[in-house]
C-alpha cells in the first residue's frame, strides 16, 4: 500500500473499480445483453430506475426511424401564407403551439416555418411596417421518413433548429417531427401544467371483454392480436394514425368515431396528438341476436 494514500481512500477506489467491473462483467454481445447489464446495474444499486429507463430509451431511439415518432399529416396544424395577422393569431392562440408550418394551398406546399414569437410585434401593433408572412417565416428543414432518429437529434442540436417536415418517398408531406418528440422517446412523456395524462405503462389494458384502454401509439398488429380485429397496417402503423384519419381532424377529449362498428373514444390528447383511447368492441351477444 502506498504511504502517500490513506487506507480509506484506497478502499473507496477499490469499491468503485469492483462496481464498474461488475457492471461490464462479460462483455455484451448484442442489444439484449446490454439491456440485461443495465438492468443488473439497477439491481445492484449502481444506477437508479430513472437512469435505467433513460439508458433504455437511448438504446430504443438508436433503432427508430423518423416515421416511427412523427406527428402524422392529419394532425399537423398549418398556417396559410396569405392569412392576415388576426387570422394567424387566432390559430396560434387556439393551438398553443410555438412553431407552425406555413403552406401555400395545401400541406404538400410548405413555404417555411413561423415562430409564434415573430408574430407578436405585429399582433400587438408594435411595428409600423406593413405585414407580410413571407418576411417573417424561416426556412423549413425537410427530412425523409427513413432518417434515423438519433442522427436527426444530433442535427437538431448542432444546427439549432427544433422542427422538421417529414416527406415520403414520393416527396409528399407525411408528417412533422420536433426535438421534443425525440426527447420524449428517451425520458418519457414531457407534460406541462395543461396535460392531464393518466396513461398506464402498458399499451393495451383490458377493462372488460369488450372495452380496452390503449395508447394511441399502439401498433396496429398488436391491437389486432389483443382485440381480435383485422385492421390493415399497410397505410397506418399505429391505432392513433388510423383513428386520426377516420376523424379527418385532430379530435379533442371525449370525441368518438365508429370504425368497422368499433367505437374509438379519445380519453387523452394534447394540442399535437392523440395519447390514449378507449375502445369498445361490438357485444358478441347482440351480434348473435341480430344474426338470428
Amino acid at each position: 500500500m502506498s504511504d502517500d494514500i490513506p487506507p480509506s481512500t484506497n478502499a473507496r477506489k477499490k469499491n468503485w473499480i469492483d462496481k464498474i467491473g461488475q457492471l461490464f462483467q462479460g462483455e455484451p454481445q448484442n442489444r439484449e445483453d446490454l439491456v440485461e447489464v443495465i438492468a443488473g446495474a439497477e439491481e445492484r444499486d449502481l444506477i437508479t430506475e430513472d437512469t435505467r429507463e433513460m439508458m433504455n430509451g437511448v438504446l430504443e431511439v438508436s433503432g427508430l426511424r423518423v416515421r416511427d415518432i412523427m406527428i402524422p399529416r392529419s394532425q399537423i396544424v398549418t398556417l396559410q401564407i396569405d392569412s392576415t395577422v388576426d387570422e394567424l393569431l387566432k390559430t396560434v392562440i387556439e393551438s398553443a403551439h410555438s412553431r407552425f408550418p406555413v403552406v401555400n394551398e395545401d400541406k404538400d406546399h410548405i413555404e417555411g416555418i413561423l415562430l409564434a414569437k415573430d408574430l407578436l410585434k405585429y399582433g400587438f401593433k408594435q411595428s409600423d411596417q406593413p405585414f407580410s408572412l413571407h418576411q417573417v417565416i424561416r426556412p423549413a428543414v425537410v427530412v425523409p421518413e427513413s432518417k434515423r432518429v438519433d442522427v436527426l437529434l444530433k442535427e437538431f442540436r448542432s444546427q439549432r433548429y427544433h422542427m422538421a417536415i417529414v416527406v415520403d418517398e414520393y416527396g409528399g408531406v407525411s408528417g412533422l417531427v420536433t426535438i421534443e418528440d425525440i426527447l420524449e422517446e428517451i425520458v418519457g412523456e414531457i407534460e406541462d401544467e395543461f396535460d392531464h395524462s393518466s396513461v398506464e405503462d402498458t399499451e393495451i389494458k383490458k377493462i372488460s371483454n369488450t372495452v380496452f384502454m390503449i395508447k394511441a401509439r399502439t401498433p396496429i398488429d398488436e391491437f389486432n392480436e389483443a382485440c381480435g380485429t383485422q385492421f390493415s397496417d399497410e397505410e397506418f402503423d399505429t391505432v392513433g394514425g388510423l383513428v386520426s384519419h377516420a376523424f379527418g381532424h385532430l379530435p379533442e377529449r371525449n370525441e368518438s368515431v365508429l370504425i368497422d362498428n368499433i367505437e374509438f373514444k379519445v380519453t387523452n390528447s394534447d394540442t399535437r396528438r392523440l395519447i390514449q383511447l378507449s375502445v369498445k368492441l361490438p357485444d358478441p351477444k347482440l351480434q348473435e341476436d341480430n344474426d338470428d
